[in-house]
């Protein structure tokens, strides 16, 4: 692939490749804190380079600087390999009506997480949820009860940074169940293989199927947008309350207004998404255990309780999901390969177009992500004519317009 890859953590920042995670900051120590940059996303910012330290390991560990399958991962994996190891599929919800309920499809990923620490198997999940003090914004902990686990069920379209807290992973008595997106789970693994106190204390990673990230102003723009002061809002839920729910903001007398999920993501936070996640080939956690996503093959009725997706890519992560659902956590059943391609119709289509969009970056000089062992050409030469024109025009023109040339703005 012609491009360079960025040579430090401030420069994957400054070429607009940090997907925000929060790996580097954990393993450069004290040299690197994360900021919320409120137009952008989640931003590791220097405090001093000492000894290598924005370099090195943490540069090593970086997802948005590289993604790489072992070869022998897709040995023999179906689909043609271009959904990374997939060992089976399945179709299962929460058996708690209320995790269900309010879970954004189906409350799979809390449901694992959960049953992880009330099987004895973890002691804690490392998880995402609103800020107690800000709830438009994003914290990560680590829970160890049913109730404090459950009590963080839903999606967050929102910045955050779990790999951050790594350090709650590697200090805790017993293992720890991960919950994260895509880019997450792919720089928890890197930071594990350098790392064996994290590796001895990580128990299974679960990936959210994802599709970008947000900028919290976007969360702001849509509290705007249904007639709620921001200063004034108690609680942000961007799903649930039923498949796929809607975008609800609370403010401090008690009133809910809201939006349909279709409206608030199709609308303002599908056009604030980082630079990063519009050149990702991993929407659907291929470097996870277990990873969770929407069954949008079926219908959406009214009341729909909320199904999930189940991708199984470990043994590990296959023994995982066989005891939550032996063990009564979890309902549901195997269903066809097919089915994932028929849950995600477009997705084949936007990682082809990333293949286009990495070379235009290349092509223009700038720096670009190293993507290996990860299917992307073959599929770019499967888009009609117009789809790869597209792919490198329409990429060309955005990355002029977002000032890609220059330096992304790294300031909280």
């Amino acid at each position: 692939m012609i491009g360079q890859l960025p040579r430090s953590i401030p420069e994957v920042v400054a070429s607009h490749l940090c997907t925000g995670c929060g790996a580097c900051a954990y393993v450069a120590g004290d040299a690197l804190t994360m900021h919320d940059v409120r137009t952008v996303g989640r931003r590791p910012l220097p405090i001093a380079a000492v000894n290598g330290s924005l370099t090195g390991d943490a540069l090593a560990v970086c997802p948005g600087r590289q993604l790489e399958h072992r070869p022998e991962a897709l040995d023999g994996a179906p689909l043609r390999g271009e959904w990374g190891p997939v060992l089976a599929l399945y179709e299962c919800w929460s058996t708690d009506p209320d995790v269900r309920h309010r879970g954004s499809s189906g409350g799979v990923a809390t449901a694992l997480a959960a049953h992880a620490v009330t099987s004895g198997r973890a002691t804690g999940a490392l998880q995402v949820q609103a800020d107690p003090d800000d709830p438009l914004r994003n914290v990560t902990v680590r829970n160890t009860t049913y109730e404090s686990i459950t009590a963080a069920t839903g999606s967050r379209y929102a910045p955050a940074s779990p790999c951050e807290r790594l350090d709650l992973v590697e200090q805790a008595e017993g293992r720890t169940l991960f919950v994260g997106k895509p880019c997450d789970v792919a720089a928890v693994r890197n930071v594990a293989a350098i790392r064996p106190a994290l590796a001895e204390r990580l128990d299974v990673t679960v990936a959210i199927f994802c599709a970008g990230t947000p900028s919290t102003a976007a969360t702001e723009d849509l509290v705007r947008s249904l007639g709620t002061d921001i200063e004034d809002v108690v609680s942000v839920d961007y799903r649930g309350e039923g498949w796929p729910g809607n975008f609800r903001v609370q403010s401090g007398s008690g009133e809910v207004r809201s939006m349909t999920y279709a409206e608030a993501w199709n609308g303002t936070l599908t056009k604030n998404r980082q630079w990063r996640c519009l050149i990702c080939p991993d929407h659907t956690g291929e470097f996870a255990d277990l990873s969770v996503g929407d069954p949008w093959y079926r219908e959406i009725g009214p009341d729909e309780p909320g199904r999930s997706l189940v991708v199984v890519r470990t043994e590990a992560g296959r023994a995982a999901l066989l005891a939550a659902l032996s063990d009564g956590a979890l309902d549901g059943d195997l269903i066809p390969l097919e089915r994932l391609e028929q849950s995600q119709p477009s997705l084949a289509a936007t990682r082809g177009a990333v293949w286009g969009r990495v070379l235009t970056m290349g092509l223009m000089g700038l720096r670009v992500p190293r993507y290996r062992n990860v299917p992307a050409l073959r599929l770019w030469l499967r888009l009609p004519l117009r789809g790869k024109v597209t792919s490198i025009a329409g990429t060309y023109r955005r990355a002029r317009l977002r000032g890609l040339n220059r330096p992304e703005v790294s300031a909280p």
